[in-house]
């Protein structure tokens, strides 16, 4: 099995538009196939640092003189980094979201097709799991993760149901889940649903929000004037913070003008946002939802 089909991969790793003697990151190596690919343009000098917390992706580091699998959250590529001696770097990559494997193996309960313990942990360091969520977490936080995380509408019902339920017995599982809430998943919208419910509480366990601005706002501290920022998202909470921190250099509201009235900004676009063809969708149906936004620090 393909631990994980690497997405857009030409275009991800042109946008770097790699120096032969550069200090790249991959803070997403998952399979290796974006880091490889990086691999193959640069020279020997140049030097690669993969960042995964996931510990299943360490059986698949490259034996690389150039390269380096560091197992951690990338919310600390500074601090990391910075342990390895970098302070700064000429192109970052991110491919954010769930790898193939982590939707394959039943048991880490990230997918809706499989039975499974809630857990759903990128990484099994984390003390807070989906079992967590489900049943220990308040009325009110509940709801603010179905609605802010999923997008969810009717997310005070889904809350309260989850509530009733646990009362009874704990929610152990994916199909427990399913029962729990059922009354919320017709039959011609149930996967999509189901799909929004758990994106929220995966978005929750692993503070997915938070680590991406946390990546964001380092990682302009760290590359080098001129470096690259290449980044793919797959949801649309992912892709605003992306595209307003290129655009802005902040998350809400505007940069302040000069004297002059022009923004301040730290970034520069380049090119416009890029998705895969029907040719790729075909062969890697999760690709479908990819968004590749590229920016240069000036």
């Amino acid at each position: 099995m393909e631990y994980h089909n690497p997405v857009l991969l030409k275009e991800t790793v042109d946008g770097l538009d790699i120096k032969p003697d550069g200090v790249y990151v991959d803070v997403t190596f998952g399979g290796g196939g974006h880091s490889k690919e990086i691999l193959k343009r640069l020279g020997p000098n140049g030097r690669l640092f993969g960042f995964d917390q996931d510990e299943d992706a360490l059986a698949n580091a490259l034996d690389d003189e150039r390269f380096t699998l560091i197992n951690e959250n990338f919310r600390f590529i500074k601090r990391f980094l910075r342990f390895h001696n970098v302070k700064s770097v000429d192109g970052i990559l991110a491919d954010l979201g769930v790898s193939s494997h982590q939707f394959d193996v039943a048991e880490r309960g990230f997918s809706t097709r499989f039975d499974a313990e809630l857990d759903m942990r990128m990484s099994q360091k984390n003390d807070l799991s989906a079992y967590g969520v489900v049943n220990e977490y308040d009325e009110a936080n509940l709801r603010r993760v179905f609605y802010d995380y999923g997008e969810l509408k009717n997310a005070p019902a889904i809350a309260r149901v989850i509530l009733e339920a646990r009362e009874h017995e704990p929610i152990k599982n994916t199909e427990q889940l399913k029962a729990v809430l059922s009354r919320f998943l017709p039959a011609h919208k149930s996967n999509k649903i189901l799909a929004q419910i758990y994106q929220a509480i995966r978005i929750e366990v692993n503070q997915e929000m938070d680590v991406l601005k946390e990546f964001l706002e380092q990682s302009l501290e760290i590359l080098k004037p001129g470096g690259r920022l290449s980044v793919i998202s797959y949801h649309s909470l992912e892709d605003r913070l992306v595209k307003r921190y290129i655009k802005n250099g902040m998350f809400e509201g505007e940069p302040e003008r000069d004297f002059f009235g022009n923004f301040s900004v730290p970034f520069k676009t380049i090119g416009k946002l890029i998705v895969p063809d029907d040719a790729e969708i075909r062969i890697n149906n999760r690709a479908r939802s990819a968004k590749l936004r590229i920016a240069e620090k000036i």
